[in-house]
């Protein structure tokens, strides 16, 4: 008998999340990002899920050949584009789009000769601070790379830092925007600025392309709960009770313990841990559903298992089902309590938990 913790997936609220990101920005061509496994939920599940997406966008090579062995004709893009001069045959193989962002990569497109036509995306670095060109440096780049024989197309691209916190004083958003504008005026193509955030929250940036990731999987990039913008879970991480103690006040709770029991309580253990995905930071109190009542979990975070509180659940006990995150209690809600972000959690989910497709 396998452990009864699972991980449940809906490819309808996948489709739900896509059809959400389309009509905030109903002018615009969607990309359907599903890098990390598809932030966990797998690969192939994912592009099921994206199959009405306009293409498919994520960051490993060989996983966007994946996708074309999987049967997906549409167009595909490499976010970090290619990392080595051997990449380009597969992807001119493949017909792969791919991000360009330092001269590195331009030295590389110049000295490769094929018969197949590249789509590029120009990436600037409009003040995040990791990839692309200086807006003074993009008009310079973008001759280059037009120059190229084996080039096709130049879409235009940058990523916002803060389009869930538009006014952030070290950086705003309008900011990143003049940057964009100043440094690609002038220049044809394609525009692609608008990542979860930006498409939820700005529809008015929504160029050409829009890229949204976090969303399309029922995460909030901020600005909101999921609930606020329609978006629905596509995991939910779910376990059950399998063993109950009775503590009495001034007994300790889990490794090291960090807890100690200031009453009497009903304690139950959950078949989850760290080497599940649950955070192993994750304070006493995290939110978890036992039996569709919110608790919250006591002491630390073990490798196989974690504590909840039952005292004020009468009827819970052996068996009882737990959702420590999903359709009824938000991920990003205990991804708060733990210090961290929906993102990781959904990442992070183990190897070795069960998944299965629900709808």
């Amino acid at each position: 008998m396998p452990r009864p913790i699972v991980a449940s997936i809906s490819i309808s609220a996948l489709q739900h999340n896509l059809a959400v990101a389309r009509a905030h920005a109903p002018n615009a061509r969607v990309w359907g990002v599903l890098k990390a496994n598809g932030y966990g939920h797998g690969l192939e599940r994912a592009m099921r899920g994206f199959a009405a997406a306009d293409g498919l966008a994520l960051v490993e090579p060989d996983y966007a050949v994946r996708l074309r062995e999987l049967g997906w004709t549409k167009p595909i893009l490499l976010l970090e584009g290619f990392f080595d001069a051997d990449d380009l045959p597969v992807l001119a193989r493949h017909d792969i789009q791919f991000a360009v962002h330092c001269d590195e990569q331009i030295v590389m497109l110049e000295r490769f000769v094929t018969d197949a036509g590249f789509h590029v995306h120009l990436k600037m670095n409009s003040g995040m601070n990791r990839l692309g060109f200086k807006p003074e440096a993009f008009h310079a780049a973008h001759a280059r790379v037009s120059k190229i024989a084996s080039v096709r197309s130049i879409t235009m691209m940058t990523h916002f830092a803060n389009a869930d916190d538009a006014l952030n004083p070290s950086l705003p958003l309008s900011e990143q925007v003049r940057r964009f504008q100043a440094g690609t005026e002038g220049l044809p193509g394609p525009r692609s600025l608008c990542n979860s955030a930006a498409d939820l929250m700005h529809g008015e940036l929504a160029h050409d392309w829009v890229r949204p990731g976090i969303m399309l999987y029922g995460g909030t990039p901020g600005g909101g709960s999921a609930a606020d913008f329609g978006l629905r879970a596509a995991m939910t991480l779910e376990s059950r009770i399998i063993g109950v103690q009775d503590i009495v006040p001034g007994e300790a709770i889990g490794y090291g313990s960090r807890f100690v029991a200031d009453k009497p309580m009903r304690v139950g253990v959950v078949a989850c841990g760290y080497a599940d995905g649950y955070p192993r930071h994750a304070p006493t109190g995290t939110p978890v559903l036992v039996d569709g009542v919110k608790t919250g979990t006591v002491g630390r975070v073990s490798m196989d298992m974690l504590c909840v509180d039952l005292t004020e659940l009468a009827g819970a006990g052996v068996g009882s089902r737990v959702e420590l995150w999903g359709q009824q209690l938000p991920i990003d809600e205990v991804a708060f309590a733990a210090g961290t972000i929906g993102y990781e959690l959904m990442c992070a989910l183990a190897p070795r938990v069960a998944v299965r497709e629900v709808d």
